[in-house]
């Protein structure tokens, strides 16, 4: 199959990446914006065509589309997904450029589209999360990735291509960024500090990242997939139990400052992902325990820290969590 990539560059992408690279059923051709950090994938260049462009010209990127002619779409690539970015008026580009996305492709000949969505669509939930539960977002990304859901649902249907939109739960693993709570804990306890959070009783479901590629070239390899799915691991621990499983890897006597972060006036305080609809459709089911993600992690996280002694730009990374 050949496969048109965006958003390789990042986190999940690059996981997407690396799992279609290992296929030699796949030929992948990636979008790469020039000034796009290419670190993550940097080994994997030479194995995929690299499309040079930007959503944001669809009339450079049409004619490379079609010289390409992709079967399918795997849309990863999105715009503000920082905490620090959920509320910016820069949420709402995202839905007009996955719209081009979809006529671009869909002229090269693209037949099936999938698209990364979030949970944030769902809003807060006091029971476990299915497809069939009502969407109320709280946040402008949540929103953005609701309406570009809808929209795009709307027009791959128009265009008869088949759609799937995978609604991602909190994925975490090796490359994220480290502003994200698990780096974040993981980074300051091995500098040394002393990190602060909140109390940490919320219940989140956090699914390994090679886990969440791995349903994404499931989709891709049931061509009767379609519709939404939530991709999660289907099950639940509070944030205090995770912090201290990262904690006890790196050093069990250290302090950490529960408490500290006072809870947002819309924390959600339970995320747990029902992900029957994507066991049935795909036979996908999460491979990595938690206690072996998070032991992954650690490890990549201990990685980056040593690493970042040396280099500037790794230091910066290192000191943003």
């Amino acid at each position: 199959m050949r496969i048109f990539l965006t958003g390789a560059t990042g986190f999940i992408g690059s996981h997407t990446l690396r799992c279609l690279t290992a296929s030699s059923d796949h030929e992948v051709a990636i979008l790469v914006r020039p000034d796009s950090d290419v670190s993550r994938i940097r080994d994997l260049l030479s194995q995929v065509r690299v499309v040079t462009s930007d959503l944001d010209r669809p009339s450079n990127l049409g004619p490379k589309l079609e010289r390409f002619r992709p079967d399918a779409v795997v849309h990863l690539a999105w715009d503000g997904v920082l905490n620090s970015a959920r509320n910016q008026a820069e949420q709402q580009t995202n839905i007009s450029r996955a719209l081009d996305l979809v006529r671009l492709t869909h002229g090269a000949g693209a037949k099936h589209w999938i698209g990364l969505g979030s949970q944030a669509e769902y809003g807060p939930c006091a029971d476990r999360i299915d497809e069939t539960t009502p969407t109320h977002p709280t946040t402008l990304y949540g929103a953005a990735k609701l309406t570009t859901c809808r929209q795009t649902q709307a027009l791959c249907a128009t265009l008869g291509m088949r759609y799937a939109w995978l609604r991602l739960f909190s994925a975490y693993g090796p490359h994220d960024d480290p502003s994200w709570l698990i780096p974040y804990i993981a980074l300051k306890l091995l500098r040394g500090e002393r990190p602060t959070t909140t109390a940490g009783e919320q219940r989140w479901d956090y699914v390994y990242v090679e886990d969440v590629a791995a349903a994404i070239v499931a989709i891709l390899a049931a061509p009767a997939a379609q519709g939404i799915f939530n991709v999660g691991s289907g099950t639940t621990a509070t944030i205090r139990e995770i912090i201290e499983q990262v904690r006890d890897a790196i050093d069990p006597n250290a302090e950490i400052g529960f408490g500290e972060v006072p809870y947002r006036p819309d924390q959600v305080m339970r995320l747990e992902a029902n992900i029957t609809r994507l066991r049935a459709a795909t036979g996908w089911q999460p491979r990595v325990s938690l206690v072996e993600g998070l032991s992954r992690t650690v490890a990549w996280c201990r990685s980056l820290q040593n690493r970042s002694m040396t280099d500037p730009s790794l230091h910066r990374a290192a000191r943003a969590a």
